[in-house]
């Protein structure tokens, strides 16, 4: 039985690691801020920022031209990576939780394929027109292929018995992510001039980041993560196993399609704005497993901030590396995703 002053001591230390964690991305996202191959020298950008805070004036020697740089450029990148950095590891660490898999990830689903076909289509019938339409096409379609591609999923996955649901449920989502891809191939062929565009998307886009695409997103990605950190009790509830869940009273089939809608919404938005990042929704929430346990009450919230802070990090490469060009944030996670995943493992096996 928790007494008072444990569960006193519970919430505290929440607390604590909540304050650590949104200190940790002010931190990252102010270095962001600070590099860039264009813009004003990096020390001068903190105190800039310091000379905009209200009742503060200190001369930083930022021109505006410079000014606009890191707000209207280098600030809507950092913030974008940040939300989408965000929302992939939550999802990632809701999906492991519902389907109690620690490798499952966001594009479980079909996610990831669905987007990836909507992309390809806006890519082919706008191809460079889309300056002329009022809203970006491609976001869109991306978004809308998303959820069309796990609605389809579990349409399917649903419709051969409540019993093995979370099985056929992944079954169904390989299936349809093999239909897509499929359907994307095909497409391309017959759309050689759009190779490098849906290429270059599918590895990360970042780089055309602007506010626009801040506040496109951010509604449903607001309501997927109250979802997502409102079920995390129960979601640790289902640790136990779906018998044992149901007999605590969860109405386990219920919580599942809850969290996989709240999950693939939010995810849907990222990708539409950011294409396809990998490595964040898999590795993120394991990271923090190892560190913190496996309670799905610390876990989901700290993967946000985690999330976050590995996401606008790695972006921080892609833009110097090859500068005045630029590296794909995909291969930027998938190169320090891949070996930071074999040293968890190996922390892992050390440990048991």
């Amino acid at each position: 039985m928790t007494t008072p002053t444990a569960f006193s001591e519970e919430r505290a230390g929440r607390a604590v690691w909540w304050l650590l964690g949104g200190f940790a991305v002010v931190i990252v996202a102010v270095v962001g801020l600070m590099l860039g191959p264009a813009g004003p020298a990096w020390w001068r950008v903190p105190v800039a920022l310091l000379d905009r805070l209200p009742f503060t004036t200190i001369d930083s020697g930022v021109s505006d031209a410079q000014w606009n740089i890191v707000w209207q450029i280098r600030a809507p990148r950092v913030v974008l990576a940040a939300v989408v950095g965000a929302m992939l590891s939550l999802a990632g660490a809701s999906y492991q939780g519902v389907f109690r898999n620690p490798l499952v990830d966001p594009y479980l689903l079909g996610v990831a394929a669905g987007a990836g076909l909507g992309a390809t289509l806006a890519f082919s019938v706008a191809r460079d027109t889309t300056s002329t339409w009022p809203v970006d096409p491609v976001p869109l379609a991306a978004f809308v292929g998303g959820v069309v591609a796990v609605a389809l999923t579990y349409t399917v996955g649903t419709a051969f018995g409540r019993s093995r649901s979370a099985t056929t449920l992944v079954l169904a989502g390989v299936a349809v992510t093999s239909l897509a891809t499929a359907i994307q191939t095909f497409v391309l062929q017959r759309n050689n001039d759009v190779v490098r565009q849906v290429y270059s998307w599918i590895l990360g886009r970042l780089t055309s980041a602007t506010w626009g695409d801040v506040r496109l997103v951010l509604p449903y990605i607001l309501t997927s993560s109250i979802i997502l950190l409102m079920y995390r009790r129960v979601i640790d509830v289902l640790r136990v196993g779906d018998d044992e869940a149901r007999a605590l009273g969860v109405n386990v089939n219920q919580v599942r399609v809850v969290v996989v809608l709240a999950a693939t919404l939010g995810t849907s938005a990222a990708v539409a704005v950011s294409g396809l990042i990998g490595f964040v929704g898999i590795i993120v929430p394991h990271a923090v497993r190892l560190l913190m346990g496996s309670s799905n009450r610390i876990v989901l919230p700290l993967s946000m901030f985690a999330g976050a802070v590995f996401l606008i990090g790695a972006d921080i490469p892609g833009r110097l590396l090859t500068s005045p060009s630029e590296t794909p944030i995909g291969v930027v996670t998938a190169f320090f995703g891949a070996p930071f995943f074999l040293f968890l493992l190996r922390m892992r096996e050390v440990r048991q």
